[in-house]
């Protein structure tokens, strides 16, 4: 069967609310990103928000399955392309490799917590100091 199928039945049978949600620390100003913003900060290239302040970008394992659909679903990138391009600017020195969390409470706690975070959960949800951005 053509790679097509199986890419459109897998769509099919994940549940809405599997699909990853990004979230903001409560204090970062935009309120949505594009999709390919959103590229740029997770491939290191865009290290500030418009008002200037620094992004920190936190990340689940490159084996949790909430990483894997974030980075293919939502990015557009296989999460071992993810790794080599972060791998090679932090080898390089040109950008810090993202700070990886164990679980998603982790990652809601920290993005809480950093003022410029940047992280992504399994489903919108609501805590307290975060946001959930809309994606263009």
């Amino acid at each position: 069967m053509p790679l097509f199928f199986w890419s459109l039945l897998a769509l099919l049978c994940c549940p809405l609310d599997a699909m990853a949600g990004v979230i903001v620390h409560a204090g970062v100003e935009p309120r949505s990103l594009s999709t390919a913003n959103l590229r740029n900060i997770y491939t290191l290239r865009q290290t500030q928000w418009p008002n200037g302040q620094p992004i920190i970008v936190f990340v689940l394992p490159d084996n949790h399955p909430v990483h894997e659909r974030f980075a293919k679903d939502t990015l557009g990138i296989y999460p071992y392309r993810l790794r080599q391009t972060w791998d090679r600017l932090s080898y390089s020195g040109m950008a810090n490799a993202p700070i990886e969390v164990g679980s998603e409470a982790e990652m809601r706690a920290r993005v809480a917590s950093t003022p410029g975070a940047i992280g992504y959960t399994s489903k919108d949800m609501t805590h307290e100091g975060i946001k959930t951005l809309k994606l263009d």
